[in-house]
């Protein structure tokens, strides 16, 4: 278990103060009550000066909603610890990850994807050989079975793929150029082929768009999100390409039983966070079982696209930062986000008293105008949770 003195956490460390209200015992079991606890949404924004109006296209940006400056002095403190760290000939994999916990500055965020993914070696020396063989062989796979995505034991793969990729953030204008979703094609149609245990799976394909926007805005300086990528030359576009690829293919190594038949990793951890709110909450596991919502109704698509249809693609970016600095981030320290991001709508989830409105809500949380405070919190509150129960399973079960 985690030292008390000194968590990982930086965001955690700092809220646990005498000075923050304490939580209601009444709203938690005995054993859940601590200094803290993250209040929703709803009820900070009331206390808080009134943020401009994002328009419904949500800025891929990772500033804040509430306008945040460019540059803090902390901000430029940070940014130069990873110039540091990056700087040195072999980097500190895990000075890395204890600084991305709390978010990576946009500036660096995509060589330190790269090397927290394990895409790319921590002795930097190698990169540029290792960046170009693993290049390489990407559009070596291209040139092997691409053409094979209309011969009929791949044509059905190759159909699911070419009707979901229009759906993959729809209202985003990056994601409905021909040349970007031909990009994903092919990612989406090799990553299949390759891995005939899964196969592609629908879900997959949202995976894919953090990564692309994250290399992209390499080369841009402008929004992302209205940027014509046709315009970057085409060795730029074939290096984004790949490094999407394999930057998804490390990822989905680790949950690759979300994808396989029957999709077993996600029926467990939908089990296992029903366990966990149980514990958590009893108000909202009980109000549940009151108005017969099951977990999988709405915890599924949570599990399968990693909330990525429930989060701005701007607040995604960020939590993969923590994700990709935390062990099994991807798969294990998403259940207590997931518990959290749950925890987060009580008061809007209490209040409501019946099946249809309650799922409603569930598959249509109100977070458009979430930034980087928000997800800060969220996963405060979810490594809290991690910090109780992860060493102890037995709080799983009654």
């Amino acid at each position: 278990m985690t030292n008390t003195n000194n968590p990982i956490c930086p965001e955690w460390q700092a809220i646990h103060q005498p000075s923050v209200p304490a939580v209601n015992s009444e709203d938690l079991p005995i054993f859940l009550v601590l200094p803290f606890t993250v209040h929703s949404t709803l009820q900070k924004q009331q206390s808080l000066p009134v943020r401009p109006i994002i328009p419904l296209v949500a800025r891929i940006s990772d500033q804040n909603a509430s306008g945040a400056p460019p540059m803090t002095v902390r901000e430029k403190s940070r940014l130069d610890k990873f110039k540091h760290l990056l700087a040195s000939p072999n980097t500190d994999l895990e000075e890395l990850r204890k600084h991305s916990w709390s978010g990576i500055p946009r500036e660096v965020r995509p060589i330190t994807w790269r090397l927290l993914s394990g895409y790319l070696p921590a002795n930097k020396e190698r990169r540029e050989l290792v960046l170009k063989r693993k290049r390489e062989e990407y559009f070596g796979f291209i040139e092997q079975y691409y053409h094979s995505r209309t011969d009929e034991h791949y044509k059905d793969t190759y159909r699911q793929i070419h009707i979901d990729i229009p759906r993959t953030n729809p209202l985003i204008p990056l994601f409905q150029q021909p040349v970007v979703q031909e990009v994903f094609e092919r990612i989406l149609f090799i990553w299949a082929i390759r891995h005939p245990a899964s196969g592609y799976v629908q879900g997959i394909n949202d995976l894919v768009t953090p990564f692309f926007v994250v290399f992209l805005s390499e080369f841009v300086t402008e929004d992302v999100e209205n940027f014509d990528v046709a315009a970057l030359p085409l060795d730029t576009q074939r290096n984004i390409e790949a490094d999407s690829f394999w930057c998804m293919s490390k990822l989905l190594d680790g949950i690759q039983d979300n994808y396989t038949f029957a999709q077993p990793g996600i029926q467990n951890k939908v089990k296992a966070l029903e366990e966990l709110v149980s514990r958590i909450d009893e108000d909202i596991h009980n109000h549940f079982k009151k108005y017969e919502v099951e977990y999988l109704q709405f915890a599924f698509r949570w599990m399968n696209n990693l909330l990525m249809r429930e989060l701005p693609l701007r607040c995604t970016i960020r939590l993969w930062d923590t994700y990709q600095a935390e062990a099994e981030g991807f798969s294990h320290f998403h259940l207590y986000v997931c518990a959290a991001f749950l925890i987060e709508w009580r008061k809007e989830i209490l209040s409501m008293v019946d099946f249809q409105g309650l799922l409603m809500l569930l598959q249509n949380v109100p977070t458009i105008h979430w930034g980087n405070e928000e997800v800060g919190l969220l996963l405060a509150e979810a490594y809290r949770l991690k910090y109780m129960f992860a060493d102890a399973p037995s709080h799983y079960r009654r």
